[in-house]
């Protein structure tokens, strides 16, 4: 029993495809959505999308946005995503550095607010990766 996932940037379509079960990191904490699921429309933080296929899970990053769930089809739009096996490791972890770096020296409200940001963007991706390994262990 499966339903139709499609997750759209501006830029691109980033899946669209049948799936089993998502995981959502909604503003609210987290959703499980399953087939025939009840209709919602819901803000979406920025956070990890976990999607079960018929035996394995994939892992994206997803950069905050809107979901609207309803008639067995999840529609998720977002500012940006990534699938974990699209994320090099490496440069995460030294984005992540560089995040919590700015953070430090961040003066005044607006650049703490965007040094805050920029950090969990920063942390999501490597929450992804390291998802991924975990599965893959």
């Amino acid at each position: 029993m499966t339903f139709n996932l499609c997750v759209l940037t501006p830029n691109r379509i980033v899946w669209d495809s049948e799936v089993k079960e998502i995981i959502l990191s909604t503003n609210s904490g987290q959703i499980g959505v399953l087939q025939n699921h009840a209709p919602i429309a819901t803000a979406l933080d920025i956070g990890i999308l976990r999607i079960r296929l018929k035996d394995r899970w994939l892992t994206m990053a997803l950069m905050g946005g809107f979901a609207r769930i309803g008639n067995n089809e999840i529609t998720i739009l977002v500012t940006d995503a990534e699938s974990a096996s699209d994320i090099n490791p490496q440069e995460a972890q030294q984005t992540l550095q560089i995040a919590e770096a700015n953070l430090n020296k961040a003066e005044g409200k607006r650049e703490t607010i965007e040094a805050n940001l920029s950090l969990r963007r920063a942390k999501t991706r490597v929450e992804a990766i390291v998802e991924t390994i975990k599965r893959i262990s």
